[in-house]
């Protein structure tokens, strides 16, 4: 089972919102707008919101999950950064230009969320999900949503169970002795034999607009919580640094609505993938280019897996053609010459080998390679690409061309091809 749902509370009279206020349109038609909190100044990890993870930015996992639903009116991120504002576009989603008062590091959330319920008087249900929840999936706030639009809910928001024994702090320098805050110490109970306890792990918070602008309150009314298995519940914020939660989005993260790419061909650009775009002359003027051997065992490492790898040079570039030559000695790799449009050329290839675009994996590099990475199933550029190219792909490489980054997304597909045969069996 992928989680829970439980009622947490019903405080109707407490709060004042009436069960008139709490029961869908007649017409059925409720504005539900998801709202992505993404402040540029973030104290930890700069512009964490948009660093990659996995080869997507940050955001852009949860905004994938948010889009993907078809359940939201609108999609929205609010923001004081230009650049979070680009990528946020790029994902689909419109842009809430938060004011400077609601900007500075003493802002709560609930002051932004405020904020975007008075400028946008159409919305009825706000969804507030975290940036740092890259492992959330459509479902669940699908279900939470129903909560909501079908069982007459004013909030809900997610919890993931823990099973973790609490002791009270003792302040340094202090006489007091601890004790034991959920638990007989006398009585451990093993752990199949306690529920644990549910925390809230801030993947989102469902909200009815009256109760966010009258009480201010994202939790209130008719609560309640939508339990998440633990492996969703990866908040970068608190329990996990960035290579661990690179790992556990790979395998739970959601990467669309179908399942992972298994690819059968890659296709490789030398220059600027293999190479790092340096030419070094030696005394006699022999032009010459290195290779990073991290590479040449990646490459290695797909055709372990029973992948094709085909090298692609240009016939403007000799020195380049006799490196992919002297490369596909030594890795049995074949070379394929292309021009200005890559695509055209590799069409032969893909009828010879009787495969679609979605059954290769892609690398390159600029701009000529927009059509061929956004045609393949899986697509890849080094982290010095234009951003024309990084837009295109569906991976953005940690390193540089040259530099170990073939290696990279050699990994990448092999991880891809893991998580697939994982649903398989699921």
């Amino acid at each position: 089972m992928a989680s829970r749902k439980r009622v947490h509370g019903d405080t109707d009279t407490q709060d004042g919102v009436k069960a008139a206020q709490k029961q869908p349109k007649a017409d059925g038609n409720e504005h539900v707008a998801a709202v992505i909190l993404a402040r540029g100044g973030s104290k930890g990890i700069p512009l964490k919101n948009i660093k990659m993870l996995a080869g997507v930015p940050l955001i852009g996992w949860v905004l994938r999950a948010a889009v993907d639903t078809g359940r939201f009116n609108s999609v929205w991120v609010s923001t004081d950064h230009d650049e979070i504002e680009k990528v946020a576009k790029s994902w689909g989603a419109k842009v809430h230009r938060r004011s400077p008062e609601v900007s500075k590091d003493s802002s709560t959330s609930l002051d932004t969320l405020r904020e975007f319920a008075m400028l946008n008087p159409e919305v009825d249900v706000i969804c507030n999900i975290q940036a740092t929840a890259p492992c959330l999936q459509p479902k669940h706030v699908e279900e939470a949503l129903d909560m909501i639009t079908k069982q007459g809910f004013d909030s809900v928001f997610s919890v993931v169970r823990r099973h973790q024994f609490r002791w009270q702090e003792v302040k340094k320098g202090s006489n007091d002795l601890t004790k034991a805050l959920n638990l007989d110490p006398a009585n451990r109970p093993r752990r199949q034999d306690w529920d644990g306890e549910l925390c809230e792990n801030g993947s989102f918070y469902f909200t009815r607009k009256e109760l966010l602008l009258k009480k201010g309150l994202l939790q209130g009314g008719k609560v309640a919580y939508y339990e998440m298995l633990p492996e969703y519940s990866v908040d970068i914020d608190v329990d996990i640094d960035w290579p661990v939660a690179e790992q556990r989005v790979l395998r739970y993260g959601y990467f669309g609505p179908s399942k992972p790419e298994v690819v059968q061909l890659m296709f490789c650009n030398v220059s600027g993938c293999l190479t790092d775009g340096r030419m070094f002359l030696s005394a006699s003027g022999e032009e010459m280019v290195s290779i990073n051997t991290k590479d040449t065992v990646g490459i290695r490492m797909l055709q372990k897996e029973g992948m094709k790898v085909i090298l692609l040079t240009s016939s403007k570039d000799p020195v380049v053609q006799s490196l992919a030559d002297k490369v596909a000695e030594r890795t049995g790799c074949h070379v394929v010459k292309v021009g200005e449009e890559p695509q055209k050329d590799l069409e032969k290839t893909l009828k010879e080998e009787k495969l679609d675009w979605k059954d290769v994996a892609y690398m390159g590099t600029d701009e000529p390679d927009v059509r061929c990475l956004n045609l393949a199933g899986l697509s890849a550029v080094p982290a010095d690409a234009p951003m024309v190219a990084v837009q295109a792909s569906k991976y953005t490489c940690h390193t540089a061309g040259g530099l170990g980054a073939v290696r990279e997304f050699a990994e990448h597909i092999l991880l891809q091809k893991i998580k697939a045969k994982s649903q398989m069996i699921d």
